[in-house]
């Protein structure tokens, strides 16, 4: 049978029903008022605990040598203090004998019958003979003392090869291009002549006009002016050039 946890004589919250003890009746027990609680307090197991519950408690707090449980001793205040701490709980077996006791007494008078002179000479004269050492070696009686190496042969060949190979290819080169060049006649030099001999004319008579400018003081004026004189000293090593005798032209320009 179901037995309800709460009090039984007591009305429910904001009840409607008469009760006793009044001649105005209308609603009772608005606030809920008990002499205990119907439910009892739990843990923080549901909305967690209470608002302010959290905030760390400001007296407690780390506290010096609280988790080591005191102050460290030093070695020296061991010693002195406790002593006992210090000796070893269990000794490792020692595995060397210590020096003889006073009471030990040495094995004497131990005699054989061994001849060491003749086992000696016996064990002399059935030893195998030792190998001579040999003496130093004379690397001056060599048969290949005095003669070049072999691999220096080989390596000498491949040098001699590669060099013939360059030269052929400098062979080929030089007949491609004396195939090309020939030599340039005398009415195609005159021609050239004439003409580089007029542009000489046409740059000199430029820079002769601009010679009456003593101050530079533009970049047209100082470009003009070093302009000129580069056409000038080009034609003149270009004049100079076709000059000689005997030029050699490219036949295919």
């Amino acid at each position: 049978m179901y037995k309800s946890q709460h009090a039984s004589q007591l009305p429910p919250t904001a009840t409607t029903f008469p009760t006793g003890g009044t001649t105005c009746p209308a609603v009772a027990n608005v606030g809920g008022y008990l002499e205990q609680k119907p439910v009892a307090d739990k843990s923080h197991s549901t909305f967690g605990k209470p608002k302010g519950s959290y905030t760390d408690d400001p007296a407690s707090f780390l506290k010096k040598q609280e988790h080591s449980g005191g102050k460290v001793l030093t070695l020296k205040e061991m010693k002195r203090d406790h002593p006992e701490a210090l000796v070893p709980q269990q000794l490792k077996p020692q595995t060397r004998h210590g020096p003889p006791a006073t009471s030990d007494k040495p094995v004497m008078n131990l005699v054989t019958s061994k001849n060491f002179i003749v086992a000696n000479a016996v064990e002399v004269i059935l030893a195998a003979p030792k190998k001579v050492p040999e003496g130093t070696k004379d690397y001056l009686k060599k048969e290949d003392y005095g003669k070049v190496p072999k691999y220096l042969q080989h390596i000498k060949q491949d040098i001699e090869r590669e060099y013939q190979y360059i030269r052929a290819l400098q062979e080929q080169r030089a007949a491609e291009e004396a195939e090309r060049v020939r030599p340039m006649r005398e009415d195609e030099q005159q021609e050239v002549l004439e003409g580089l001999k007029s542009k000489w004319e046409q740059v000199n008579t430029a820079y002769q006009g601009g010679t009456h400018v003593t101050t530079l003081d533009t970049m047209g004026k100082l470009k003009r002016k070093e302009k000129h004189e580069a056409e000038l000293s080009q034609l003149e090593k270009d004049i100079e050039k076709l000059g000689k005798r005997n030029i050699l032209i490219n036949s295919e320009a």
